[in-house]
């Protein structure tokens, strides 16, 4: 892997593209990301393809990161290793939600009027 890196980072030098530079750097983060979950599994890329129903030189040209991947196989990917490749959106771990008191605030049972005097004070606080 470390030879395909040296290859491509050389052919980068050569052939500056910042959208090559891109695909090329997320090829190679999703085909790192299948070898530590291969790894973890004690798996080979043969028990990968097996699988996925793949042929073995098909699943190694993938993982060499000079192959394009398709959004298919790498779906099939992450059923078989039961692990997401692409991440869209964040995953949120904790959210924190702040609380103030507001000095002045009295509440009452008309909660439109609590909102309105809360918005108030809010903006009033901001200026």
């Amino acid at each position: 892997m470390e030879q395909d890196k040296n290859m491509i980072s050389g052919w980068l030098e050569q052939n500056p593209n910042l959208e090559i530079e891109k695909f090329i750097s997320r090829n190679l983060a999703i085909t790192e990301k299948v070898r530590k979950a291969l790894e973890e599994k004690g798996w080979s890329k043969a028990k990968l393809a097996e699988e996925m129903g793949k042929r073995p030189s098909e699943v190694s040209k993938w993982l060499s990161g000079m192959h394009n991947i398709t959004l298919k196989s790498i779906v099939k990917m992450e059923i078989a290793l039961d692990i997401d490749l692409i991440q869209l959106e964040p995953k949120k771990e904790v959210e924190y939600v702040v609380f103030e008191v507001l000095k002045g605030f009295k509440y009452s049972e008309n909660k439109d009027s609590d909102y309105k005097e809360y918005q108030e004070g809010f903006i009033s606080m901001a200026i």
